[in-house]
This record gives structure tokens, sequence and C-alpha cells, in this order.
């Protein structure tokens, strides 16, 4: 970002301003080391047993200083300049990250876990990562990807442009977005929609419409059941990971990959022991570990 931080030898005392670094740190084997979150980090539980700074847009400068942190995580998605600069001028360092791509997501990884003396655990999980993601290329390598609409919003409706995190995301999973637009969040008609008629509609588990979204639901919803995705239900509910540049980013391109390529994956039904779930590896890691989270 163009900012120089000058960080501790030695980072014991770990603020994080984001969910998604939050559930990285977890991932690092670093949960011991947060003594400071935002009001939505939720992966894994014991997240939310930490001490609140606040929202993630507007956090309490005077809560992030009361837990004397030796480093402050922060990133450019949700977190404000004015925030940094605050904590900046007490003299706390503030490393933001800014991650774009499913790639410069795990690079990023491998950075905060040098940062914090993590270099071992930082390589080893940033290559566990790579490895699905080689995985999974070979997997669905030779396969077209399929056209799909990722609805952001309803009213009005809402898609994602080829720049956003989503699209890539979308991209390993071996899919495409039959909207080509440079805007990040552009807004479309569903008029041209139904002309565009994609292969699968994908809403995140959040989804923040009315009720429950399934090819069922559609199905009694005027020009919704005019596509042909929701006549042959093809609706695919993706983990709201889809959108949080963390570890458990790769488990929802995965899960994705799956709803859209079945084929791809009928050798394998069942998840070998190496493709566990990482929330429940986190989970598991991080049970009864430190006092400060019971």
């Amino acid at each position: 970002m163009g900012r120089r931080v000058k960080i501790p030898a030695r980072v014991e005392r770990i603020v994080s301003l984001a969910p998604n670094l939050t559930e990285t740190l977890y991932a690092l084997g670093l949960g011991d080391r947060i003594v400071g979150d935002t009001i939505y980090c939720d992966v894994p539980p014991e997240a939310k047993k930490k001490p609140h700074v606040g929202a993630p847009v507007n956090p309490s400068i005077e809560a992030i200083v009361a837990q004397r942190p030796d480093l402050v995580f922060a990133t450019t998605a949700i977190n404000r300049p004015e925030t940094v600069d605050a904590l900046d001028h007490l003299g706390i360092p503030v490393y933001t990250t800014d991650p774009h791509t499913v790639r410069g997501m795990i690079d990023s990884i491998g950075r905060i876990g040098d940062l914090v003396g993590a270099e071992q655990q930082g390589a080893e999980l940033t290559a566990r990562l790579n490895a699905r993601l080689k995985s999974l290329q070979a997997r669905l390598a030779g396969r077209p990807r399929v056209s799909v609409f990722f609805v952001v919003g309803l009213d009005p409706l809402i898609t994602i442009g080829q720049k956003t995190f989503i699209a890539d995301a979308l991209s390993w999973a071996g899919a495409r977005s039959v909207v080509v637009s440079t805007r990040n969040w552009p807004e479309f008609s569903f008029e041209g929609l139904a002309h565009l008629q994609p292969e699968y509609l994908i809403f995140s588990a959040s989804y923040p419409g009315e009720g429950a979204v399934s090819g069922e639901t559609l199905r009694n919803r005027p020009i919704w059941k005019d596509l042909r995705a929701v006549q042959q239900g093809h609706v695919a509910i993706v983990s709201d990971e889809i959108d949080r540049p963390d570890p458990g980013l790769i488990d929802a391109i995965e899960q994705l990959a799956r709803d859209l390529h079945p084929d791809a994956f009928k050798s394998s039904a069942a998840a070998r022991p190496d493709q566990v779930s990482l929330a429940g590896r986190i989970h598991r890691q991080t049970e009864g570990v430190c006092a400060d989270r019971a």
C-alpha cells in the first residue's frame, strides 16, 4: 500500500480487524496470540470469544489500544484508511493485506506467517492450499467452463464484474460469469438475464433475499421460472467463504466445483483425509488451547 511499517522482532499480541484475517491467523495456529478481533469474526467459533474491538469499518481505537497489540492486521477490502492512520499516529504498527486473486490470497498467508515468526506454519499451509488447487485443476482439465450468473442482490439485480475476487474464484471452480463488465458490482436487468440463459445460477449461503433460495422456490417466482437453469434445478448455493480471501475459500471453490462438475468427482464420493474442511481442522486444533477462549 506504499506504507513503511516497522514490525517488532517478536509479535506476541495481535489484533485482527477483519474476519478473513482472523480465520487466517487461526489456520496458522496463532489463535492464542489474538488479543482482539471484530464483532463479525466468527470462524472458527473460538474467534467469537475473543475481546471485540468493534466492527471492521469503524472499530474503537481505544479498544484496540487497550489490548496493547504488537501488531494489527487490516485489509483494504473493508477497513478504512482513517483507522490505519489513527493507529499509526499512536505508534501501533498496522500491516494491510490487499489480495485480489486466489493465488494472491495464498501468497498473503505466507507473508503473514513470515511477519509473526510462523514461517514454517505459513509454508506448510500455503503448500497444502496450492496442492488442493493443483488437484482441482487436474480434475477439471479439458472440461468447458460452466456459464453462470452470480447473484449479489435482487432489488436491483446485481452481479459480479470480471475483476472481482469472486470472478477469479469461479474460474478455479470451472465456471465463468455470463456478464462481461469492468464494474465490480454491475446492475443487470432480468430481461438481459433471460436472454443470456446461464447454465447455473449461484447464490451465497447468506444471500440477503427474502426467504430461502432454491430451485424449487425460484420456480414459483415470475421471470425466474422462465430461466432454463431454474427449470433444470441448476441453482447452486455456495459457502460465504467464496468472497473471503482466507484459507476457507479453497473449501468453497471445491464445493462449487463439485456442484457444477459432478462427473469429475464421481471417483471420489468421500473426501480424502487431506481434504477435510479447513474450518473443522482449525476447530480441532484450537479446542481448549488457551484459557482466554474457554
